[in-house]
């Protein structure tokens, strides 16, 4: 995406079950010989680090040491935050926090600032070790606002941070009230009952006890798998192959995986409301290699290409190339040459020591724009370029990159094609596109809900961009291309309707704020 939407978090968890296998080096606690899993748990945020590298941070377990749950976060990526390229420094600190069970998370912000205290996990203290937790969290609460002012002034709460992430601990905390500990089934349970949104969670006690779960409309994936006596759970599939694990499964909506007393199960903790999986995972938050709900990113990407050929319209001759927008277009584009049957150039370099603009300010956003990709004219001067996007959001980095293709590459025309439908609305699930007046689709597209776009309007859109055409996926072929029904996907961005009851009202307060000429993201 030339124009970086802020990404979605990553979570993982890992718990060695039972007892260590004969033979292999463990740590001995009262609960028996266990494995240390802490040394896996920066592997996998790696791979889970293109859904955010604001901070990272992970929380273990060990029953035989006074802090039986720590914690150790700060603000900036994986490698950053844990000193993985200074060896003796990230065994130092693996080391100090070894553990029987690890949860872990890495950041962007949809909401809280970029300080260290709003890293992840979260961690909770309390003399009753039911009642001593840390939890990671990836999606976020449409409710939030409402939520917040109930606890407020209901409940005489009082919030230190400007996170939906401290909601959801005040829930928990308080569905783990009481001089027994209660069931995490129950505690989950009760806490679905006041969330509108998506929240997929990964909780670790001082007790041990262990829960994953997805939110009851499936809105963001989670995975976990078993290898021998590890359980393992991730935001990405890859996360967990790249860890070793094999038999990879999905939890459903609705579900939890639940650790306790070293035994793993599978319960739900609340009725599936509907499907609506987040298309964009598909689309571009994802890694490439990644399975969602056992569809792949890959060839999603790839079927989206393959259609927007089969609707080009656009003559083709001798100088006509395709250049995908690194990275995640790739896919797309290399299905569109290949149908089109002409070449898919890497015209275009992107600087990977940029970093993304996303965590930038304002201010200094157009000058990383124009030094995020470098155009090759030896490749591209004279060309008639089939310019392949995966999405246009707010289009500011997309009009840089044009601009740059004509004055540097040398290129004849530019034919923009978009693997997905146009972006009309806000995100109120965890991407950070909540302010409407920031999109680019919605001037141009006012009351529109799906269909096919004018050409008219189309041409109108590509004077706008400084392309010579352009043209998107209908929203008709995307759960075509991910291999789902429609009625499976969350598609408010796009069409405007919700899955859930906050969803439309913050769509109806966008909508006002934009009349009213109020800036900023609406929370409720």
């Amino acid at each position: 995406m030339s124009e970086d939407l802020r990404h979605e978090c990553g979570v993982v968890a890992l718990y060695w079950l039972d007892q260590a296998p004969a033979g292999v080096n463990s740590r001995s606690g009262k609960n028996g010989k266990w494995i240390d899993v802490v040394p896996i748990l920066p592997g996998m945020l790696l791979d889970l680090q293109n859904r955010g590298q604001l901070a990272s941070g992970f929380s273990t377990f060990d029953p035989g040491r006074a802090q039986l749950l720590d914690t150790y976060k700060d603000v900036g990526t994986v490698s950053e935050v844990f000193r993985t390229s200074h060896p003796g420094k990230h065994r130092s600190i693996l080391g100090e926090y070894a553990g029987r069970a690890g949860i872990g998370h890495t950041r962007y912000a949809t909401s809280g600032a970029a300080d260290s205290r709003y890293a992840q996990p979260f961690e909770r203290h309390h003399a009753r070790p039911w009642k001593w937790f840390s939890f990671a969290f990836n999606g976020q609460l449409a409710n939030y606002a409402e939520m917040k002012r109930q606890l407020q002034d209901d409940r005489g709460y009082h919030f230190s941070l400007g996170t939906d992430t401290e909601i959801i601990m005040h829930a928990l905390a308080h569905g783990l009230r009481g001089e027994r500990k209660p069931s995490l089934k129950r505690v989950m349970g009760e806490a679905a009952a006041m969330f509108d949104g998506a929240y997929n969670i990964a909780f670790l006690d001082a007790l041990g006890r262990m829960f994953v779960a997805r939110d009851p409309m499936g809105i963001r994936p989670m995975h976990w798998a078993v290898q021998g006596q590890l359980f393992g759970a991730a935001s990405e599939s890859v996360a967990l192959t790249n860890a070793g694990f094999e038999d990879i499964r999905a939890l459903e909506p609705g579900q939890m995986a639940v650790v306790e007393d070293g035994r793993l199960r599978i319960v739900r903790y609340a009725p599936v409301r509907q499907n609506a999986r987040c298309f964009l995972e598909w689309v571009y938050f994802s890694n490439v290699a990644s399975q969602i709900d056992g569809m792949g990113v890959y060839q999603s990407r790839a079927a989206a290409g393959e259609r927007l050929a089969a609707c080009e319209d656009q003559p083709i001759d001798g100088d006509s190339v395709v250049v995908p927008v690194p990275d995640t277009a790739k896919a797309a584009g290399d299905a569109f040459a290949y149908h089109l049957g002409i070449p898919c150039v890497e015209g275009l370099i992107r600087n990977r020591y940029v970093g993304r603009t996303f965590i930038q300010p304002d201010a200094v956003r157009q000058q990383s724009a124009q030094s995020k990709y470098t155009p090759l004219p030896s490749v591209l001067e004279g060309k008639r370029v089939f310019l392949i996007e995966d999405s246009i959001v707010r289009s500011l980095t997309l009009k840089t990159l044009v601009s740059q293709l004509r004055s540097r590459g040398g290129v004849r025309e530019v034919h923009v094609r978009v693997a997905c439908p146009p972006i009309v609305a806000p995100c109120f699930y965890g991407i950070d596109m909540s302010t409407l007046g920031e999109l680019f689709a919605p001037k141009f597209l006012k009351g529109r809900r799906g269909g096919r776009i004018r050409n008219e309007t189309l041409a109108e859109m590509a004077r706008a961009l400084g392309v010579d055409s352009l043209r998107y996926l209908d929203v008709a072929d995307l759960a075509e291309t991910i291999g789902c029904d429609e009625g499976e996907l969350c598609l408010g961005c796009v069409t405007g309707r919700y899955p859930t009851e906050w969803g439309g009202r913050l769509l109806r307060k966008a909508k006002r704020n934009v009349k009213k000429g109020v800036k900023g993201r609406t929370y409720g």
